[in-house]
């Protein structure tokens, strides 16, 4: 008697209702329809926590979590098969039964630069008002460019905008992926290099979340995943989780792929941009692990720990 489990002919996949994750959700859809033909794939859209709370920035409302936790208890009731997370929203440390499936090819990894009157940071003027949900960017700025008025951005991406055009900001900072993926392109004024704005780590890769038991679906996962990508954002994932990486700690990480080999570069900074530390080092894919927490013991011993202590109060 056969105990072979069934084919799989439906697939639930959960996501936010914003208009970026049903886009990212409905990317995912396309090309698992395109690359199983017989498998029903169906979207079920959740609220979560963190859509509900706009007044506040992520920092002071608990973090990523908050963009992550219903769409698992939808995993984990069985409601929903998998979830599409912008990996920079996925917090350090997964809870236990959980596991990502595959990561996909990073979109523009960088920050992007959005004003309708000027052209890039540089040319902000003494006093102007810019927008950002994320510590970050914010403590980046800060000592870039201590003459400039941050203050904090939340909502969607169009609100975000909707906001600039009200003329509530002078200009704000964006991830570049999200923008591009919403056919909001044009509207960068410029892109920050990673040595001006160190991204986030994980930003502009997709990752696909199952319950770890899943192995036929992470079977089915497998050809999404992007090794290269993986291992980068794994490396910039193990810095952050070393350093208690969350939306508390001005904290970027951000590894390259060149041909093979990884080369790492990690940030901490204070809030008030006052102090930032900065490390890399380079390493190879199977390594990746290790690379991050090298540069984590880098940072810790060019003296993160005392920001992160302060930080920690």
């Amino acid at each position: 008697m056969s105990t072979s489990t069934p084919p799989l002919t439906r697939l639930v996949i959960a996501t936010r209702e914003s208009p970026l994750a049903l886009w990212q959700a409905r990317h995912i859809q396309a090309r698992l329809q395109s690359m199983y033909p017989h498998i029903t794939v169906e979207l079920l859209g959740m609220t979560t926590k963190g859509d509900q709370i706009l007044d506040k920035t992520l920092n002071k409302i608990g973090g990523k979590g908050l963009f992550v936790k219903e769409l698992e208890e939808a995993l984990a009731d069985g409601r929903a098969d998998l979830a599409v997370h912008s990996m920079k929203d996925v917090p350090m440390v997964l809870p236990e039964g959980f596991a990502i499936a595959a990561i996909g090819e990073r979109e523009d990894p960088r920050d992007a630069f959005v004003s309708s009157r000027y052209a890039s940071v540089a040319e902000l003027p003494e006093g102007a008002v810019v927008g950002t949900a994320s510590l970050r960017r914010e403590a980046q700025l800060r000592a870039r460019y201590p003459h400039l008025v941050i203050k904090p951005l939340r909502g969607n991406v169009g609100t975000r905008l909707a906001k600039l055009d009200a003329g509530e900001f002078d200009a704000i900072i964006l991830a570049a992926a999200g923008l591009k993926r919403l056919g909001f392109g044009e509207r960068i004024a410029a892109l920050l290099s990673t040595e001006e704005s160190l991204p986030a780590p994980g930003q502009g890769a997709l990752g696909l979340e199952i319950r770890a038991d899943r192995a036929d679906l992470a079977a089915l996962l497998a050809p999404f995943n992007h090794p290269a990508t993986a291992a980068c954002v794994t490396a910039e994932r193990v810095l952050s989780r070393q350093l208690g990486g969350s939306c508390q700690i001005p904290l970027g990480a951000f590894a390259e792929d060149d041909d093979g080999f990884l080369r790492l570069r990690g940030l901490v900074a204070s809030p008030d941009g006052m102090q930032v530390v900065v490390a890399e080092a380079n390493g190879t894919h199977a390594a990746a692990d290790g690379l991050g927490r090298r540069v984590a013991d880098l940072l810790m011993t060019e003296g993160a720990g005392h920001i992160l202590k302060a930080l920690a109060g």
